[in-house]
């Protein structure tokens, strides 16, 4: 099965800068972009209130002049755009069988984040198997920087972010662009210290060069997968989502793992995508874990 990328669009600007950041990355990487756009008629007893197919119209109208104008300023992509029947988080996690990766918009830093389509943001996050992009419009700014790097957290062990350091290497790659993993680590309380990690830390002539090891582990695999993707290799002591933010200023991209969390409310994300997701002043890649 061919494989695309998919973009949400509702005409907010920040879904349209969605759709730019990813017709990018589809001619990166050779693939075509779909454009969707969630709508269902739900009819309602108010006045004022349009009847089913001046709604209808309206969402093609909106989707179309969407693909008009991506196609236009991205002359050689292949473009498509469908009207996906079903409520937002429905429709996009719908449309994965074929996706490479999702990508939405998200709107504004700080304690309340809004996503393309309101609030539905975080549950495709959570919800999605396939990467997802949020990107930022941040007042006729571009998305993203013209240079940088792709910067990626490396957290736990080797299997725990194979799926983000796979993700970031392969986004490099496809773009000319060198790679910065960077693995922040803690002191860890008095009653945690076992023998076992106090042996290996010794082997390795201390934490810090302990926590050096984990992380050039961890990349071996991808550097030899990707040769040609340049790396370099940063470890900070302090909290994952701090270490990262304050890396992400020069970067094209910020790659973060996931594991999906349920709570009572449904699924929810973790501390260090929710952080990356409010307040990197970059796109978030938030890859799914195994």
């Amino acid at each position: 099965m061919s494989r695309e990328i998919v973009a949400g669009v509702d005409g907010s600007p920040e879904s349209l800068a969605a759709a730019d950041w990813a017709a990018r990355e589809a001619l990166h990487r050779g693939l075509p972009l779909r454009l969707a756009h969630a709508w269902r008629w739900e009819p309602l007893d108010l006045p004022l209130v349009q009847d089913r197919s001046t709604q209808e119209k309206a969402a093609r109208d909106l989707l179309r002049d969407a693909e008009t104008a991506v196609a236009a300023r991205h002359p050689g992509l292949t473009v498509t755009s469908e009207v996906l029947p079903d409520t937002p988080v429905a429709a996009l996690l719908g449309a994965e069988g074929r996706t490479e990766l999702l990508v939405i918009g998200s709107r504004g830093h700080g304690p309340v984040l809004g996503f393309l389509l309101g609030s539905y943001g975080q549950q495709i996050i959570a919800g999605s198997t396939r990467p997802v992009v949020a990107v930022r419009s941040r007042d006729g700014e571009p998305a993203e920087p013209p240079a940088g790097h792709v910067l990626v957290g490396q957290l736990g062990s080797p299997e725990d972010s194979a799926a983000a350091l796979g993700f970031a290497f392969e986004t490099a790659a496809a773009r000319g662009a060198a790679v910065r993993a960077v693995r922040a680590w803690s002191l860890p309380p008095l009653y945690a210290y076992s023998p076992a990690s106090m042996r290996l830390a010794d082997e390795a002539g201390g934490l810090v060069p302990y926590e050096e090891k984990a992380l050039r582990e961890a990349l071996a695999p991808w550097r030899e997968r990707y040769p040609d993707v340049s790396v370099s290799e940063h470890v900070e002591l302090g909290s994952a989502g701090q270490v990262l933010l304050s890396a992400s200023g020069t970067a094209q991209l910020l790659v973060v793992g996931r594991r999906a969390k349920r709570g009572a409310a449904g699924p929810r994300i973790g501390s260090v995508a929710h952080a990356a997701l409010h307040l990197a002043p970059c796109p978030v890649a938030v890859v799914p874990q195994g």
